[in-house]
């Protein structure tokens, strides 16, 4: 569950941070965000990364653009980049996830499901002034044991 946790954890920020009010190229999640750890709540024994950001690029009917910085809690930096379309379909976005994400108007729901029937179920959204990200998701460790947890991303 913390693979598919992690994994979820840098795709979803990066397509939840492309779910905006509108369709244009100006989305309101367009740029660069950075997880905030005082305000987010993880599930029981995931390791905290020590930063995250994630800069979107592109947000559209047709694509959904962004890239992922991780420094793990050894001081690792890991990047992703990632390029999906928002319709719904699940796509592999690794040797063994799938993801798939739909906007509607400034909701984001992305669904990411693991090799051994590990799923993490998401909705995020933005506030009032465009400045923080809050994502509420539910992961599944495959066993149908769910938990809860909250990610929340200021923009900078």
């Amino acid at each position: 569950m913390r693979r598919l946790r992690g994994i979820k954890g840098v795709a979803g920020l990066w397509a939840a941070l492309a779910a905006g009010p509108a369709w244009a190229d100006n989305s309101a999640f367009l740029g660069r965000w950075h997880w905030n750890p005082a305000q987010s709540t993880m599930p029981p024994g995931e390791p905290l990364p020590n930063d995250l950001t994630a800069d979107f690029s592109r947000a559209d009917r047709s694509r959904l653009t962004w890239s992922v910085t991780i420094i793990t809690p050894q001081g690792r930096r890991h990047i992703e980049t990632f390029d999906v379309a928002p319709d719904g379909k699940f796509y592999l976005i690794s040797n063994d996830t799938t993801a798939a994400f739909r906007l509607t108007g400034n909701v984001l729901q992305a669904t990411f499901k693991g090799p051994t029937g590990q799923s993490d179920a998401l909705t995020c959204t933005l506030s009032a002034d465009q400045q923080v990200m809050t994502c509420e998701g539910v992961v599944n460790g495959g066993t149908g044991r769910t938990v809860n947890y909250v990610d929340v991303y200021d923009r900078i």
